[in-house]
């Protein structure tokens, strides 16, 4: 299995990417735990800045260079739990960047089984040095802005 299969692919505008749901993904009655989706959707930010070329040791790298103690943190999260799924599930994380400006980036994500949306979420990240926001370093900006001619991502979720 190739490392691109393991991260997803670019299609239709969106990151996509399988996830399998195994046992240790469920709580007692079988259904995944709420706090899993996070995990599963964390892994679709990260393998979506792979895919646009971020190697994440070379943007560690160009980020300390330019803002030293840099780090990107999860700011604010509007989730929406839809629908369970359960355990051999396979599921699709999507991650479509929704927009970004100064320190921080709004990406739209969902999971879902097969066409069925389980999760919605609208997440916004943003890079911080010593705890206090920082520009986007440049080399992730840059990343980003070649990845602008994507087709038509999703419309964005309704802000909370």
């Amino acid at each position: 299995m190739s490392a691109s299969t393991l991260d997803g692919e670019i299609r239709d505008g969106c990151h996509t990417m399988p996830v399998r749901v195994y046992y240790e993904d469920t709580e007692f009655s079988g259904v995944v735990y709420h706090a899993n989706y996070l995990r599963f959707m964390e892994r679709g930010r990260t393998n979506y800045l792979r895919l646009i070329g971020v190697d994440h040791a070379e943007l560690r790298e160009a980020a300390n260079s330019e803002a030293p103690g840099f780090a990107f943190v999860v700011r604010s999260m509007h989730i929406e739990f839809l629908k369970s799924a359960r355990m051999d599930d396979l599921l699709t994380v999507v991650t479509a960047p929704e927009d970004g400006k100064g320190a921080s980036m709004w990406l739209t994500q969902r999971v879902m089984r097969g066409e069925e949306v389980l999760i919605e979420a609208r997440v916004k990240v943003a890079c911080v040095v010593g705890g206090r926001a920082r520009p986007i370093p440049k080399a992730l900006r840059l990343a980003m802005r070649a990845d602008q001619d994507w087709a038509s991502p999703p419309p964005p979720l309704r802000r909370p």
